[in-house]
């Protein structure tokens, strides 16, 4: 007899997709191996402005049954758009169980550079947009056990980020509202945990940098974005209905000094 699919049946959105090798896209696969159906959302814009670059394939490469798969891109600095993102996925599946708010404006200001603008973008996109997620899920899923919500946060906990001040502050917000976020939702059947996944190799870093960080990892090597698609899954499933409230630094060991 086949083993039933942890999540079968169940419909996951999975914000900040907008690259074939991202952690957005392992999650997104991760998931639909485990039965899940997914609503994806990226903002390619996004990328495109960064060093990395856009990736012009993005998730057209998915090879994903059109029945449980759905993308649209959205902008998370408007704040309409956390709502109509689950109202969108609860239309196309009929249920919302899960969301993954993977999503993340990344920025390089150190404190000399450091603008008002910045810090505002930022923090509406990922502290803002994460927060507002979680109450669109709890207004749309009937209540009922099941639900989950998995934050993103980064290793601004664990050592300084001097040179990424509006990124590192704006996902210190995401650690912080982790434990507030489970209490309120716990009455609803959702979990709320966060995840750090530590430096994952997802094409940013090229050369000697990516040499010299995989050397700070035990095994030699850099997180890989379905180590952390692993995890999520996890969060997702029956197996973990009695984590809540957590930060979760899935880093592999890695060393800072």
């Amino acid at each position: 007899m086949t083993a039933a699919l942890p999540l079968a049946g169940r419909v996951a959105l999975v914000t900040g997709v907008s690259r074939a090798q991202g952690i957005g896209a392992a999650i997104v696969r991760r998931l639909l191996d485990d039965g899940a159906s997914v609503f994806a959302s990226g903002w390619p814009a996004h990328d495109a402005a960064m060093p990395w670059g856009a990736d012009p394939v993005g998730m057209q490469h998915l090879d994903a049954p059109r029945e449980r798969f759905a993308y649209e891109a959205a902008d998370l600095a408007d704040p309409e758009i956390p709502h109509a993102l689950v109202a969108a996925a609860l239309r196309r599946f009929g249920a919302i169980d899960v969301v993954v708010a993977n999503h993340a404006r990344s920025a390089s200001q150190s404190l000399g550079e450091l603008t008002a603008a910045e810090l505002d973008r930022c923090w509406a996109v990922n502290a803002r947009a994460s927060a507002l997620l979680a109450k669109s899920l709890a207004a749309l899923r009937p209540p009922g056990p099941g639900g989950r919500l998995v934050l993103f946060t980064s290793g601004q906990s664990l050592a300084p980020m001097p040179d990424e001040l509006p990124y590192a502050i704006s996902k210190g917000a995401i650690q912080a509202m982790t434990a507030s976020l489970a209490e309120a939702l716990a009455e609803r059947g959702i979990t709320v945990n966060c995840v750090n996944p530590g430096p994952v190799d997802t094409g940013w870093a090229r050369g000697a940098l990516h040499q010299e960080i995989a050397q700070r990892f035990p095994a030699k090597r850099w997180g890989r974005p379905e180590d952390t698609a692993r995890l999520v899954a996890w969060l997702a499933s029956d197996e973990a209905e009695w984590i809540t409230g957590q930060v979760i630094h899935s880093e592999g060991g890695f060393k800072r000094s």
